[in-house]
Order: C-alpha cells, then sequence, then structure tokens
C-alpha cells in the first residue's frame, strides 16, 4: 500500500540505520512491522501476567505453592 507520510530527516535516517535499510520504504516497513510485532508480545505478556491463560483448578481447592504439581494417585 502506498501512503505519505512526514517525517523528519534525521529521524528517517536513524531508522534506515537501524534496519540498516538502504531505501526509506524498506525501512519505514520493517520498523513499523517490528513496532506492531513488539506491541502485539508486549499485549501478550500483559494477557500472561493477568493470568488470562490459566486452567481453573478441577478439583476446586487450592494449589499447594510447595509442591503446585498434584499427585497422580490420591491417597
Amino acid at each position: 500500500m502506498r501512503i505519505s507520510v512526514d517525517i523528519e530527516e534525521g529521524v528517517l535516517e536513524e531508522v534506515m540505520a537501524l534496519t540498516g535499510e538502504k531505501n526509506k520504504s524498506p525501512a519505514l516497513a520493517k520498523a513499523v512491522t517490528e513496532f506492531v510485532r513488539r506491541q502485539r508480545a508486549r499485549e501478550f505478556g500483559r494477557l500472561i501476567r493477568e493470568g488470562a491463560f490459566d486452567y481453573p483448578d478441577p478439583s476446586g481447592g487450592t494449589v499447594d505453592v510447595a509442591n503446585p504439581v498434584p499427585a497422580l494417585i490420591k491417597d
């Protein structure tokens, strides 16, 4: 997709240096792609910290902090 953006020349030169690209368009595309990847990773990390992917305890009991893995056979 083609768009027009107004970016300071110094910032654009820095983006080109950081991405290793010699042309403006590939440098900006790489920078934007990396920005999106990092934002998604940050959001995923936040969801993990908040417990969004934790499974509920099927027994309904509390987890023993000293031994969080339940026994295979209950006595």
